[in-house]
């Protein structure tokens, strides 16, 4: 079984349930990650195709492709500020004639450094498609005399300037040119160097290339030194750089969760037998954004204290003056805070086995919450993997799920739960697709079961009733997948804060895919719904149509009609 060292599966449920605290749940939190665009700025970066846009053109095939690296870059950084507004970008242009860096390099410009996307960087990054060749000419210059070696190492130095806690470092490299040293060997000589120095250190430099008109990109001329993959194995062959760019303009306003473990825990297996397991939460409720309150003379964001001052005397109130209490009969019996915790400890955190029942013991009308995963983890106990495989394996072959008590975190209640094993899945070209484990599947205690009674006289539909509507429903029926359905409510928020932060005259137009597609379903399903109206509805009747109204009589002062 491969794939039993995948460090980070789900995403952590931050906000939780309403019954449950988050004290003592060990986590694992991710870093920010950071990204730096780093741009050419030669001449042949600001050409645009034959013809331009005053041919009737579209304005995607008249764009220069610098403008193209522009709008991917604004297109970034639009989608950080509401996915991921911790993490950190940076813009670099190199092959400027005018420089500024840290490092006093020739023919480097650091246009932003490394920082939180907020919206005056995104507007100064609109500038730039404004402006006409030539104030670009005037404010920066074009310069082939740059040294890609110097290029690189200033973002390097970006990297490891910056004062916050940076995990994941990329450099985007934008750039047309296949062979940017051609002729100097000193220069090809230290960027490669350079690019080699920059992978063992974690650095990842990813190329975003085009094509010019009527020329292929060469990889093997200079870059195919420069781009280190994961495997470090030689990259021959170039992804489309289509697909590249259409992922970083594709305008996805969606939150994005770190991904890390919820906790790691102890499964008991019996006495003296347990191992070590990691919680992960596959979905989770998605909400607005929580309002952030800023001081009204500087903007900056506030943050508040809580103090407790006592009622009678004004005092300050330290938290072992607290007391919690609880009425009966006719008296407070008062708890002390360790009392209370004691009360509130049921066990320690993590799963207990009870027994094993069949697969078919779990039905779908149990489901009470999102189900969470459960993965082995050698950090807890060593050997964890071994015998979890074991389990994973024998409860496939059994066909039967695993009884647990489950304790999240301290100071919570005890839950069972059905572990239903998941059997690992390869594609084609052995990539694991779906990893072995456990999906924890949380069980209804009785008072959360109830009975429903029907009348006796209730009607009933016909055979024919029930065929039709069977009918109806196979011709609507379509793969689901969350991903292909935005929030509506979300989207309008998310583009009205951006409106209103960029200074737009209107927000971008949301379109609804909850709404139901009416052509859609006619053209599948039009007379199988006719059908079925002639089997369910009386003659005459229309569907959605208002009653008529009532014929009101005549009442005149002095008689009665």
């Amino acid at each position: 079984m491969s794939g039993w060292g995948l460090g980070a599966f789900g995403y952590a449920d931050d906000a939780g349930s309403d019954d449950e605290e988050q004290e003592g749940f060990e986590q694992r939190f991710a870093t920010k990650d950071s990204v730096i665009f780093m741009i050419d700025t030669c001449q042949p970066m600001f050409d645009r195709p034959a013809g331009g846009a005053g041919d009737g053109e579209d304005e995607e095939e008249s764009q220069s492709h610098f403008e193209l690296c522009v709008k991917c870059v604004r297109s970034v950084m639009t989608n950080k500020i509401i996915s991921s507004e911790k993490d950190l970008l940076g813009v670099v242009f190199f092959g400027t004639e005018q420089d500024k860096n840290s490092g006093g390099f020739k023919h480097v410009y650091v246009l932003q450094d490394l920082d939180q996307p907020t919206a005056s960087r995104i507007l100064e990054v609109e500038s730039f498609l404004k402006d006409d060749n030539n104030s670009f000419d005037t404010n920066f210059g074009h310069s082939t005399g740059f040294s890609l070696s110097d290029a690189l190492w200033t973002c390097s130095n970006m990297f490891s300037q910056s004062s916050q806690k940076i995990g994941h470092k990329r450099i985007l490299l934008f750039t047309n040119a296949d062979d940017p040293h051609a002729g100097n060997i000193a220069f090809q000589r230290q960027a490669k160097q350079k690019a080699k120095d920059l992978s063992e250190i974690g650095i990842d430099i990813e190329l975003m290339h085009m094509t010019r008109p009527g020329k292929q990109f060469d990889l093997t001329k200079f870059y195919q030194d420069i781009i280190h993959t994961a495997d470090d194995e030689e990259l021959d062959v170039l992804p489309d750089p289509a697909e590249k760019f259409e992922e970083l303009l594709n305008r996805v306003r969606a939150k994005d969760h770190k991904k890390r473990t919820m906790g790691k825990i102890q499964f008991s297996l019996g006495k003296d037998l347990s191992l070590g397991v990691a919680i992960y939460s596959l979905v989770r409720t998605q909400t607005k954004p929580y309002p952030v309150k800023l001081y009204k003379k500087t903007n900056e964001p506030l943050k508040s204290k809580t103090k407790m001052f006592c009622e009678d005397t004004g005092e300050l109130l330290m938290p072992s003056d607290i007391k919690k209490f609880q009425s009966y009969g006719g008296s407070d019996i008062i708890f002390e805070q360790e009392e209370v915790k004691e009360v509130k400890k049921f066990g320690d955190p993590g799963l207990l086995l009870m027994g094993f029942k069949p697969r078919s013991f779990l039905k779908r009308y149990y489901h009470v919450r999102p189900c969470q995963f459960l993965f082995p983890e050698e950090t807890v106990v060593q050997g964890s993997t071994t015998l979890f495989s074991a389990l994973l394996q024998r409860c496939l072959a059994k066909d039967v799920v695993a009884i647990c008590r489950y304790i999240p975190r301290k100071n919570t209640p005890p839950k069972f739960v059905a572990l239903m094993p998941q059997e690992e899945e390869l594609d084609e070209h052995n990539v694991q697709i779906t990893p072995p484990g456990f999906h924890v599947v949380f069980l209804p205690f009785s008072d959360d079961m109830r009975k429903l009674k029907f009348a006796e006289d209730q009607p009933k539909a016909t055979t024919e009733q029930i065929d039709g509507a069977k009918d109806v429903i196979k011709k609507l029926q379509f793969k689901f997948s969350s991903e292909n359905f935005e929030n509506p409510v979300l989207q309008t928020h998310y583009r009205n804060l951006e409106a209103l932060a960029l200074d737009r005259d209107a927000p971008d137009e949301v379109v609804d895919y909850t709404a139901p597609d009416h052509d859609m379903i006619n053209g599948r399903a039009g007379a199988k719904i006719e059908a079925f109206k002639e089997l369910v509805f009386p003659d005459g009747y229309v569907p959605g149509a208002k009653p008529p109204a009532k014929r009101k009589f005549p009442y005149f002062l002095g008689c009665r009609c």
